[in-house]
């Protein structure tokens, strides 16, 4: 049975989707930012929790800089929910004035070799928009993984607007995901996974801004077990209403290892093209979560 607390998220992000979208543009931007900014000046745990994520990301920050920095993060994640609840009803020439992806010519021809593509990204400005951009520009469908969410309505929400989009969506959990991304794979098909957090437990340990994170293992092992092209992707927001994105170079297979070896090697090439990107662009990073594993043992020691 569902919480108060998850049919009232429910209710919130159904009136979003219902609401939001048919609000002018300039109507919903400043909506977002003032939602922005009152939860930035509540300073609620995602708030202290991003400020302590974007500690490790700009070391050397005043506490002024930090916060700033916040501020800037949480309208930068409000945009994000801006432009989503709208997305489905952009037209490809919308979306295509909405987005600047660099160096495109490793997904497209990755994709015309028939080997498959893996694009993985971390929490950074808009990765829906990236994929409606992939769906109705690029013109390919691909499959993705959604973590489950409580209550199981608002899970669906998400899956149904995804797939309103042109998005595949596999649940995270029940074990059939991976091999469903491999056949799709192998068929020379399009992986879109977001992967700068491990939600298994199990990941695969990386250094990340100095010290030690884990993050998912899946990318990797698919490239090995199915020969798909793995490609990082970073994007980004200026001060323009166009988002920018940059698709990197390969990350290859190491010729020599176990296969836990070649992992490890494949995930810290993923962890270093998306640090470069979120150290550049750090206001565009939505990790409102613990990530690091100093900080994950922190929350489980036991109270006495």
């Amino acid at each position: 049975m569902s919480t108060f607390k998850e049919r009232l998220s429910d209710g919130l992000y159904g009136a979003g989707w219902a609401t939001v979208k048919k609000l002018p543009e300039s109507v919903a931007t400043g909506l977002g930012r003032r939602i922005a900014d009152i939860a930035w000046k509540r300073r609620g745990k995602s708030v202290l929790r991003l400020e302590s994520n974007l500690a490790r990301v700009v070391p050397d920050a005043t506490p002024e800089r930090l916060a700033e920095l916040s501020q800037a993060g949480m309208r930068s994640y409000m945009r994000y929910w801006m432009e989503s609840f709208r997305l489905p009803t952009w037209t490809k020439e919308r979306v295509e004035r909405s987005i600047d992806i660099k160096d495109r010519h490793y997904l497209e021809d990755g994709l015309a070799s028939g080997r498959g593509v893996i694009l993985a990204l971390p929490h950074l400005a808009n990765w829906d928009l990236a994929g409606v951009w992939v769906t109705r520009s690029v013109g390919v469908p691909f499959t993705t993984v959604a973590e489950r969410l409580k209550p199981e309505s608002l899970y669906d929400r998400f899956v149904a607007y995804r797939e309103s989009l042109g998005m595949e969506v596999l649940p995270h959990t029940g074990g059939s995901a991976f091999g469903t991304l491999a056949r799709r794979l192998r068929a020379g098909g399009l992986v879109c996974l977001v992967a700068d957090r491990d939600l298994s437990a199990s990941g695969t340990e990386v250094t990340f801004f100095g010290d030690t994170a884990r993050m998912p293992a899946g990318p990797a092992i698919l490239a090995q077990q199915t020969g798909a092209l793995l490609l990082p992707v970073t994007l980004w927001y200026d001060d323009s209403a166009v988002m920018k994105g940059q698709i990197h170079p390969p990350v290859d297979v190491p010729e020599s290892g176990t296969r836990a070896e070649k992992t490890s090697v494949m995930t810290q090439a993923l962890a270093d093209a998306f640090a470069a990107g979120i150290a550049d662009h750090p206001e565009d990073w939505h990790m409102l979560q613990r990530l690091w594993l100093s900080d994950l043992e922190e929350r489980e020691e036991p109270t006495a």
